[in-house]
């Protein structure tokens, strides 16, 4: 059994496939595990490609953390509690009650000084019209979230200083640019249903720690054999021996394959007559991330984590002890549908993030900022603007020895860390299914 491709979505396949008593080989064309979730070292300092979190309704995600041991390494908000920072209203908050949802957020967003009376009472009224929209009506993915609103009477002003703050960090793109539906499934499942279903984690070291050095023991314990630096270059079938895979030179036969990469590789590598549409999965596209890592020589900023609004600067995360910075403050700057930031030079980002920060933490302005850092992302996620739902395969192929797997396919979830791990869990039931095991068989979530 082979599994290509070691991000969150390869790793939960090919643990659930070993759980099942299957010999599995997984194939990383990189020098290690994770995906889009990475740490790398600048100046001695670890830092993370993105500022990936977690919902308490990431199901999936949360028991794969606990699959790998790396439950010690993250935190979980006993309650959600958003400091949100307008550099000239200053700070409120979102937090929620233990009122059942959706009252549980009433409290805060009743003092929440970013928005008017009216704006407020429109927030009301839309995400009730939000809660009652059915998600299996796919005509919803043929209009942008923004528009939706708007039809409601939601003013600019709330868009970017409510909606925004929950779409652009979940979705990757703005309002006025995303799908409807997708927009509908966030904050029905992740806001408007069950009142802790949003409380906020993340991991606590870096993460190619948690999510690379973890699951690397994991799936050593499993005895996965993983192959680093493996990447697949084509796939055969072959009718009676299952599929060939080639990597380089070396023809690897398995019993079945999951093709758990990125969408416009799987689009090169699916044989044509297993999936007629598979030059499709191009027409998904990209959505860029920027992360801006700060280095302070004193702490700036009170709150292990914050969002902007009013300002360039979504959110903002306390990253010092991970990175392991002993003097001094890291703050990690996460820019989602990140257009507009992922061509431009570091030193113009830095100018322009720099004072902003200072507007939101008064203390940043008598501190010396000592590095500065950019990773750019360019193909974060896929582009779920409306059209999507139709773009997105299913892990089940025309031949049930070949499955697919990632965060682009068909999960019913925006392009998550939760969505990649039921990807690969639902492809690995589609295998095992079709080799006719029958017991066992992880669930999606």
């Amino acid at each position: 059994m082979v599994v290509a491709g070691g991000g969150l979505a390869g790793i939960s396949a090919a643990l659930a496939l070993a759980d099942a008593g299957l010999r599995v080989t997984l194939l990383e064309a990189r020098g290690r595990l994770g995906g889009a979730t990475y740490s790398f070292q600048r100046d001695g300092l670890w830092l993370d490609n993105g500022q990936h979190v977690f919902l308490r309704c990431c199901t999936a995600y949360r028991a794969f953390i606990e699959r790998i041991g790396a439950s010690d390494l993250v935190t979980l908000q006993r309650r959600l509690d958003i400091p949100v920072i307008h550099p000239e209203r200053g700070l409120s908050r979102l937090a929620r009650s233990d009122l059942p949802a959706p009252l549980h957020l009433s409290r805060s967003l009743a003092s929440y000084r970013h928005l008017g009376r009216l704006d407020k009472w429109r927030v009301v009224r839309s995400a009730a019209a939000l809660a009652r929209l059915d998600l299996g009506d796919r005509s919803l993915d043929e209009q942008t979230f923004g528009a939706w609103l708007r039809n409601h009477g939601v003013s600019r002003r709330a868009l970017e200083s409510f909606w925004d703050l929950i779409v652009l960090p979940t979705l990757n793109l703005p309002s006025d640019e995303a799908s409807l539906w997708l927009s509908a499934m966030v904050f029905q499942v992740g806001l408007l249903t069950d009142g802790p279903a949003a409380d906020l984690g993340y991991a606590t070291v870096p993460l190619g720690k948690a999510h690379g050095t973890r699951a690397e023991a994991a799936l050593a314990a499993s005895g996965v054999d993983v192959r680093m630096h493996s990447a697949i270059s084509g796939v055969e079938r072959a009718d009676a021996e299952g599929v060939q895979v080639r990597v380089g030179a070396e023809q690897i036969q398995a019993a079945a394959l999951i093709l758990a990469v990125p969408h416009e590789q799987a689009a090169r590598l699916v044989p044509a007559e297993v999936h007629v549409n598979a030059e499709s999965f191009t027409g998904l596209g990209h959505s860029p991330i920027v992360n801006l890592h700060v280095i302070y020589d004193r702490p700036v900023m009170a709150h292990a984590f914050a969002a902007g609004v009013g300002t360039p600067v979504q959110w903002v995360f306390d990253r010092s002890a991970a990175a392991g910075l002993t003097i001094g403050q890291c703050l990690a700057v996460s820019l989602s549908g990140a257009m507009a930031y992922a061509e431009r030079p570091t030193e113009e980002l830095r100018a322009m993030f720099v004072p902003e920060l200072a507007r939101l933490f008064p203390a940043a302005t008598e501190a010396r900022v000592t590095a500065f850092y950019v990773t750019r992302e360019h193909r974060a996620t896929f582009r779920p603007s409306p059209g999507t739902l139709q773009l997105r395969p299913r892990a089940t192929t025309a031949d049930p020895r070949i499955a697919l797997a990632g965060a682009w396919t068909d999960t019913g979830w925006p392009a998550t860390m939760e969505g990649a791990v039921r990807s690969g869990r639902q492809a690995a039931r589609n295998i095992l299914l079709a080799l006719g095991r029958d017991r066992g068989l992880p669930t999606a979530a």
